[in-house]
Parts: structure tokens; sequence; C-alpha cells
């Protein structure tokens, strides 16, 4: 969960190991390699990113200086043509695709979260396959690289819209869009204040819960609704916005929710269950994904 919150409050990249080389094989600590951009507050992401999840303590973290070269090139290295599932690659700008047959999305991450490997992502990526038949209008909350904004578009949806509060994920997803030929009509990208989304995650920490209602997608009309909506965030921000999430979806549109660890599954159905019927989920590496029908308003007669 650590390591993702990092990616969320700023980390290009992490990399987790059971062990460090230079310590006791028996030991339980776990250790985190994260590269950050230069101009980020390294300090400032890490209290933010163990905030984010409630952590007690802030773990012990020291931080190196390297050339922006290096870790380009690392990321770069890093990085390999993907197979969610037959037939559907995620492809690094720098490779070529496997099979050209496929459904290939290209990709460069840059700075932003959902380079394909993650199993959150393949997780929403198979949800989306299933889900999109032709011409839907598909909403991505939290959209990172837009990653699945483009997807979406490649499965036949109409339109897809995405959101993030990071600049550098807006920038991203611009330019994922037009290295898979996608343009501005077909995928609308918009940057939100904070307050939308990292407001509940430190709030909800202290047990105070913002009344988020008057927190808008900006540039998003509120009679817009989609077929499709798919959060792929962070367990509290999921918990504490899930109406605001919802109300985007037509009534009987599907609401995938992602970036849930497998014991973190109860609190969602739990929270989710007040706005979403026929609930399934889909598990992979200790990851899960829940997606459900949004209900429909019953009318007294």
């Amino acid at each position: 969960m650590f390591s993702e919150a990092l990616l969320c409050f700023g980390a290009s990249s992490t990399s987790v190991d059971e062990h460090d080389n230079d310590a006791d094989e028996n030991s339980e600590e776990i250790y985190i390699d994260s590269i950050f951009p230069e101009c980020e507050d390294v300090d400032e992401c890490i209290l933010n990113a163990a905030n984010s999840i409630g952590l007690k303590e802030i773990p012990r973290y020291e931080v190196r200086m390297g050339e922006q070269c290096n870790w380009i090139k690392k990321t770069q290295q890093s990085f390999h043509p993907v197979e969610v599932t037959k037939g559907l690659w995620i492809v690094p700008e720098w490779g070529a695709p496997p099979d050209v047959q496929a459904t290939n999305i290209i990709l460069n991450p840059g700075l932003a979260f959902g380079s394909g490997e993650h199993a959150t992502t393949k997780l929403c990526l198979l949800l989306l396959r299933r889900l999109i038949k032709g011409g839907e209008l598909f909403l991505d909350y939290g959209t990172g690289s837009g990653i699945l904004g483009i997807a979406a578009i490649k499965f036949g949806a109409a339109m897809s819209v995405g959101a993030d509060i990071d600049p550098q994920a807006i920038k991203s997803a611009h330019q994922n869009a037009a290295l898979n030929n996608i343009g501005p009509k077909k995928m609308k990208l918009h940057l939100v204040p904070d307050r939308t989304f990292t407001a509940s995650m430190n709030e909800r920490v202290d047990g105070v819960v913002e009344d988020l209602s008057s927190h808008k997608i900006r540039g998003i009309s509120q009679t817009e609704k989609y077929d499709v909506v798919i959060a792929n965030i962070l367990l509290n921000p999921l918990l504490q916005l899930a109406d605001h999430i919802v109300s985007y979806a037509k009534p009987g549109a599907v609401v995938g929710i992602s970036g849930i660890l497998s014991e973190q599954l109860p609190h969602i159905i739990n929270r989710y269950s007040e706005f979403l019927e026929d609930i399934l989920v889909s598990e992979m590496d200790d990851w899960t994904c829940v997606s459900g029908k949004k209900k429909r308003v019953k009318e007294d007669h």
C-alpha cells in the first residue's frame, strides 16, 4: 500500500524488496526503492503517502541524489511490453509491439502511475475489455498515465474522460493519447483541485469526514452521465468519495473500483453496497477490483 501511495504523491517509480542485500535475511523489514523528480519535496511526499494509508510512524528513509539521465534510463530499462491477456499488449514507446495484430496500447508512463504492469491496472483493463461493446462514454476517475482511457477508446468507446489532481499525470496522459493517435475530441482530460481527492486522504486518517459535496470534477458537466466509470486510486479516497464517484454513472451503468488489497475488500463492499448492485470481485496478486451496477432510484406511486 505504501508503495502505491508513494506513486500517487510524486514518486515516478517504486520497487519493493523483501530484504536488503546488506541486511539480515531473517529480518521482517521490507525495503522500497523510489525515484523522485528533482523538483519534488521528498519529505512532504513521504509524509503525505504515510498519512494517506494511516501509517502511525513515518518509515525510516534516506535520500540520495542521482543524475536525471540515470533514472530515465533505469525507468525505461525496467518497462518491457506487457501482455495483459491474449490479444492485448501494453508496449513502451521505445519498444516494438510483439504482436502487430493485437490491440496495442503504446505508452510512455513518464512521471504518472499506470504502466500496465501492476495488478490493479491489469484488473481494470480486463474489466474494461469486458464492458466496452461500442459507443460508450467512459470516465476514468484518477487517470494517471491515461492508460484506461486509451484502452476504452481502442475497445470501441465513443469518448473517454480522465480526471487527475497531478499536472504531470495530465501531461503524460495527453502525450500517451497522441502516441496512440487519439485526439482531444475522443479523449478529454481535466486537472482537478487537490482537495477533491487528497483532502479525504488526510482527513480520513484523523477520523474527520469533510463534506465533499461541493467538490466536483472541473470541466465535466454534472448532467453528463457515463456508461462506465472506473476509479483506480487508494482505499481512503475510495471510501470517502464513494457517492461522488458513483454520481457520474448513469443508473444501471457499471462502476469499477480498484487499488484495493484483498484484506481491504470488506470495507469497500460495505461502503459501495449502498450504491451498487450485482457486485462482482476479481483478484490478482493480492489486489482486487470490485464492480457493480449503479442502483436505479425507485419511484413511489
